[in-house]
């Protein structure tokens, strides 16, 4: 066993027991209007960073091309509530269209 494998198996067990742990947590605690606000607030950064992370940047460079904009379009497409499938689809094929074009 490489010592990857030690790490990705480690890795593993800390999810699973990250994962476990938020099952014994009781409930009268995650029923607090202010852990539901911080979790749903935490929620919405991380997947912000995660898309803004993804859309911008390559390597270590901030590049700017065509997933800017399929995020634009899957963004109008959800600002319009298209199903999910749209969504992706529209971003798709707003990638596709501005890569054919040269960008």
């Amino acid at each position: 066993m490489t010592q990857m494998w030690v790490w990705v198996l480690g890795a593993c067990a800390i999810a699973y027991l990250t994962k476990l742990s938020g099952f014994l947590v009781p409930d009268s605690l995650l029923e607090r209007p202010w852990v539901t606000t911080v979790s749903a607030g935490m929620t919405v950064g991380l997947l912000t960073s995660l898309v803004t992370v993804n859309t911008l940047v390559t390597g270590t460079a901030v590049v700017l091309d065509a997933r800017i904009a399929a995020l634009a379009a899957a963004a109008v497409a959800l600002w319009l509530r298209a199903p999910y499938i749209v969504v992706v689809l529209v971003g798709a094929l707003a990638a596709a269209a501005v890569r054919f074009a040269g960008f």
